[in-house]
């Protein structure tokens, strides 16, 4: 059994705590009065549980939370489906012109979505689509696309290629060698890129201010334009909502993580 080696050690101790400080720091400011202005990490007093009911209520999260799951429930299955079928064509069929499509979805990571905001709101009010769910849907699918593709496509390079001639020397076409033998073999890189999927979505905040007017068409994260007003921010209620938007993704990866971590340690160990 290797030994750790003590500044390995010391390495993830100090990762760790960089981690979770922030969200230490977020709670102790949630459990102070409203209205204080709290200083590092100073413990309540007189913790007031109240401000998280408080920060439901004035941003409005019940409708958010049903707005975030459509637009997840949307934007991850389409992400995936589309990253799925491109990396498995660009990786193992080959057609003339497959280095320049992959070049240019490779070229899709090196744009900001910052740089992508003016075009984005013009084109989607040419469409009508300004302040709609599909505001948001539509320009978070095409963002992940690039990354979702090579993802995808790196996982079905390292698979074997025995594994495809043994399917076509059986008789299958491609269509069929994809469905029962290279999609279930990318289980574990799928359901790792879906999760990544949906924490990108939940924690989408720029496209979603800025494209939709409605906070209650929003993402979660949307919701923290809410504690800001016209004279200042309730840093309270902004640390309290912003754990209360934070929670989902936490559970969701810990109930996931076995799967993230085993593709991770899969595509590493190629």
């Amino acid at each position: 059994m290797r030994r750790r080696s003590p500044a390995g050690v010391l390495l993830l101790a100090l990762a760790a705590v960089g981690t979770v400080l922030p969200l230490v720091s977020m709670a102790l400011t949630a459990l102070q009065p409203r209205g204080s202005s709290p200083a590092g990490l100073s413990l309540p007093s007189d913790p007031q549980w109240g401000n998280f009911a408080a920060a439901w209520d004035a941003a409005v999260m019940g409708e958010l939370l049903a707005s975030s799951s459509l637009i997840v429930l949307v934007v991850v299955p389409a992400a995936l489906l589309v990253a799925t079928l491109a990396g498995y064509g660009l990786a193992l069929v080959p057609f003339r012109g497959s280095r320049l499509v992959y070049a240019a979805f490779l070229a899709g990571l090196a744009l900001p979505y910052e740089a992508l905001i003016a075009p984005l709101y013009l084109q989607l009010g040419d469409l009508g689509l300004l302040n709609t769910r599909w505001a948001i849907i539509l320009p978070l699918t095409a963002l992940f696309l690039p990354f979702s593709i090579f993802w995808m496509r790196a996982h079905f390079l390292g698979l074997p290629a025995e594994l495809l001639d043994s399917a076509r020397v059986d008789g299958a076409s491609m269509r069929q060698a994809f469905r029962h033998v290279m999609l279930p073999l990318a289980a574990p890189a799928w359901s790792a890129l879906a999760i990544l999927l949906f924490l990108w979505t939940w924690n989408q905040f720029l496209l979603a201010v800025t494209l939709v007017d409605d906070p209650t068409r929003r993402t979660m994260a949307g919701a923290l334009g809410a504690f800001q007003g016209q004279y200042g921010t309730d840093i309270v209620l902004l640390c309290a909502g912003s754990l209360l938007i934070v929670v989902p993704t936490i559970v969701v990866f810990l109930v996931f993580q076995r799967g993230f971590v085993a593709a991770i340690l899969q595509g590493a160990g190629r």
